[in-house]
């Protein structure tokens, strides 16, 4: 087993992920209680964990200096890098230039932690602080053009720091520097473990113990899944309820009715509720208080249908509601003790404290492609399993400023076009998202010889793999060509459209 200090990065659990892949187990743990555990637990090897703290602050996070003395192999990472050199003899600094996303790894010595790769790798970075002087006995094994110092190595001790994140998935070789450490320098041995349908249907039938639940489905995937495990789990006692919060894509309604008849045998009732919604949002312009509206407003339109159904008038009330909530939703809304908020999911942080309800969430462990593994293990179709991710508020956090009906169809329109022409140049499903921004920035154009003063509309496509991290996709020009000249040709209002090339990080998935 491998010991993960978690300094409240947004990766931690990805860390951990990538480690199980591998087929070994883990444990994450708080910097104060990870000396203790380590004595109890008895790991193989520790991680140390990024984290958005500088160890230089007042109140700075750092772990027991005594769990660099218990002859472990230990791996900094990010902010854990900085906290063993810090506390071994070295030496951070706030960096001249911050590092987000991708940057080229030069290694300076090829130790056992570089085993199997080449002299210049490609990593993902997500820092501003840097290592200006290692611990001490510690050499410098490689560096990036900003940083000197990017990792360094005590092979003696065992104590071994990068600055990137080899748990990212846009670090291409960062699981053969994990598979190096916790196999060569470890010990560990590989034991295959697998996600199994079996094990979620049981811990589902668990939770609700015979009781009558609702689901919020919202045609995603997650959402999806979480109903259909549900199902498997309490039978006809679910109903699941799809709310057209007029917030929807083009065509969303009518394609997730025809989709959910079609191919599962599930109770669904159909909620319009676009009016309910557009009074809620009335005048919100900040992207937090949208969440925090629309969650509470889902939560109370819940809560009315559910005593309206056929079997609570025999006083069998749903006592559940069924959530789609996958990781990324977690730690996003600071889901860990030490991690820091990066915006709330309305189905996590955006609840409301008091409701009629227990919530049930059988994904929040896992990651989007991991959810669509099982989607295909329940035989979903291609179509749904590849869709792209759309967020839980809906357009509303893709408008900004305050949300209004007018809004929502120009940007509605302007997203079909996007959608529509990735599709036709064939590159759909090799990326993650491709989706329209209502930006609220008008600039003058001409249409006609006649002066416009219009919308500014933003595209953002990006390629990810499970959300923590995520690349702008570099579209063929013809194909932003054809995107352009629609949304200006076919969206009236439109008189510009500009295209996002921010990575995750320093950017979010979403505009907001």
């Amino acid at each position: 087993m491998i010991l993960i200090v978690d300094f409240g990065s947004q990766t931690t659990h990805l860390i951990g992920r990538r480690i199980r892949e591998l087929g070994v187990d883990v444990k994450i743990v708080t910097p104060d209680r990870a000396v203790k555990l380590v004595d109890q637990l008895k790991p193989k090897g520790i991680i140390l964990s990024g984290g958005p703290s500088s160890v230089y602050s007042k109140n700075a996070l750092l772990v027991d200096k005594k769990i660099y003395e218990k002859n472990l192999p230990i791996l900094g990472i990010c902010y854990g890098l900085q906290d063993m050199a810090h506390q071994l003899g070295g030496k951070v600094e706030p960096g001249i230039r911050k590092e987000y996303g991708p940057e080229t790894f030069t290694i300076s010595k090829n130790t056992g932690l570089f085993k199997g790769l080449g002299s210049r790798e490609q990593v993902w970075l997500s820092h501003f602080d840097q290592v200006v002087k290692p611990p001490i006995n510690a050499e410098i094994i490689g560096s990036t053009p900003s940083v000197e110092i990017a990792a360094f190595a005590d092979d003696k001790r065992k104590l071994y720091g990068v600055q990137f994140h080899p748990e990212a998935h846009h670090t291409p070789n960062g699981r053969k520097i994990l598979a190096n450490f916790i196999f060569d320098f470890c010990g560990e041995i590989a034991a295959k473990k697998d996600i199994m349908v079996d094990q979620l249907v049981q811990s589902i039938k668990s939770s609700i113990a015979g009781n009558h639940a609702v689901c919020a489905l919202s045609g995603g995937i997650d959402s999806a899944v979480a109903a259909v495990l549900t199902h498997k789990a309490i039978g006809d006692k679910l109903t699941c309820f799809y709310v057209d919060t007029g917030l929807m894509r083009l065509g969303e309604t009518e394609q997730i009715v025809d989709t959910f008849e079609t191919h599962f045998e599930l109770k669904l009732k159909v909620i319009t509720a676009e009016k309910i919604f557009l009074q809620a949002l009335l005048g919100v312009i900040d992207p937090e208080k949208k969440r925090k509206v629309i969650g509470k407003t889902f939560i109370r339109i819940f809560e009315k249908e559910a005593l309206a159904l056929p079997h609570t008038r025999s006083g069998q009330t749903p006592k559940f509601l069924v959530q789609g909530t996958i990781y990324p939703d977690v730690i996003e809304s600071r889901g860990t003790k030490h991690a820091k908020k990066i915006k709330t999911h309305h189905n996590v942080g955006g609840i409301p404290s008091k409701h009629a309800f227990k919530i049930v969430e059988p994904l929040r462990m896992l990651y989007k492609d991991e959810v669509r593994e099982i989607a295909e293990q329940l035989g979903f179709p291609k179509e749904l399993i590849s869709r792209h991710v759309f967020p839980g508020p809906g357009l509303a956090v893709r408008i900004i400023g305050a949300v209004t009906k007018q809004k929502l169809d120009i940007l509605r329109l302007a997203d079909s076009i996007v959608v529509e022409e990735i599709k036709k140049a064939g590159i759909y499903d090799d990326i993650w998202m491709a989706f329209a921004v209502y930006t609220g920035v008008k600039s003058t154009g001409v249409t006609g010889d006649e002066r416009k003063y219009g919308e500014t509309i933003a595209v953002r496509v990006i390629e990810s793999k499970d959300t923590m991290t995520a690349d702008w996709v570099r579209l063929p020009y013809d194909v932003l060509s054809r995107i352009a000249t629609r949304i200006v040709t076919e969206v009236f209002e439109v008189v510009r459209v500009v295209y996002d090339i921010t990575t995750k990080p320093p950017a979010t998935m979403e505009w907001e």
